[in-house]
């Protein structure tokens, strides 16, 4: 997925019909002892989500695609126990779909949910306490590349999400960085951000854009949905207003630029078993070296079409072209 946010800021960005309605809250998490007995309840909050993600560009050219896939929602609390059960799973050690440490946030010397909550609580000045539930893809056939890890902080009952953590990456620089989206005084189910660029991850987008990005609560339904325009301050890069880059319900963000660029996830949940999982190995084979093998034909496809060429701007050198 090629979600690619960056920075912080505040603000509510406009309404995606993916985003209208409460998803179903999620049951708490098991203790690790009951996984590791077999408890059969309460029900593991760990589970599988799968559908689509899709990517509209709009200025200077226009381009859509998008893809299946599935990705792996796992509370970090449940880990490594939540997968034994799972041919072909695991977190302990080498697997054809691998929870590993190291392809994560973070010191991989430390605990992954104390990375997640140091991340918050720089960016908000408070430590969520609840659990922390990770929306992402396993190494699969012993390669890794996630353009985006969702990190999912709750309230100690697990029940209301407190904050979003999106560590974005990006190829072939091999780089990372957190950004952190609060629920502050905010009501319902959705967190938003206004969101000023400051990580570079394309070099087929420029710097001078803002994000806005609404993350639902993980429920039966989960769908994330961001859009980018020209920096307010710079009128001279506005793309023309059409039909299409106009924004939904108008009015509440007339204030913008018409948008350059959306992307939107959207996923439905399925509980863990081994026919889901082991359907899911099979329905989307090597499902990481397919994401990276779509961001170069797309970037392809995008050149082609006339998309301009940005640097770095810290001229840094790329690490790697299929495993950054």
């Amino acid at each position: 997925m090629r979600a690619a946010v960056e920075g912080q800021g505040v603000g509510v960005a406009g309404p995606s019909p993916l985003l209208s309605a409460d998803p179903h809250p999620l049951s708490p998490s098991p203790t690790s002892l009951s996984l590791a007995l077999g408890s059969l309840s309460p029900r593991p909050a760990s589970a599988v989500y799968e559908g689509w993600v899709r990517h509209r560009r709009f200025a200077p050219i226009e381009h859509e695609f998008r893809y299946r896939l599935f990705l792996m929602y796992l509370d970090l609390a449940e880990l490594p126990q939540v997968l034994d059960p799972y041919p072909f799973f695991s977190a302990r050690g080498r697997a054809l779909a691998r929870f590993r440490r190291e392809d994560f946030m973070g010191d991989p010397a430390r605990p992954l949910d104390e990375c997640v909550r140091e991340a918050v609580e720089e960016a908000t000045g408070a430590t969520p306490s609840g659990p922390v539930r990770l929306l992402a893809g396993l190494r699969c056939f012993g390669h890794s590349f996630n353009p985006v890890s969702f990190y999912y902080c709750f309230d100690p009952a697990g029940e209301r999400v407190e904050a979003v953590v999106a560590d974005v990456r990006n190829i072939p620089w091999g780089e990372g960085h957190p950004y952190v989206l609060a629920r502050g005084e905010r009501r319902g189910s959705v967190l938003a951000e206004d969101l000023d660029k400051t990580f570079h991850v394309s070099p087929l987008m420029g710097m001078d854009q803002t994000y806005a990005f609404r993350a639902g609560e993980p429920g039966e339904r989960l769908a994330v949905h961001i859009e980018s325009r020209p920096r307010r301050d710079m009128p001279e890069s506005r793309p023309r207003e059409t039909a299409k880059n106009r924004d939904i319900g108008g009015s509440s963000r007339s204030r913008h630029a018409p948008k350059e660029f959306d992307a939107t996830l959207s996923l439905r949940r399925h509980e863990l078993s081994r026919r889901t999982l082991t359907t899911m190995l099979a329905r989307y084979p090597a499902m990481s070296l397919q994401v990276v093998a779509k961001i170069y034909a797309q970037s392809l496809r995008l050149k082609l079409k006339g998309a301009p060429y940005h640097p770095h701007p810290e001229g840094s050198r790329p690490k790697g072209f299929v495993s950054p």
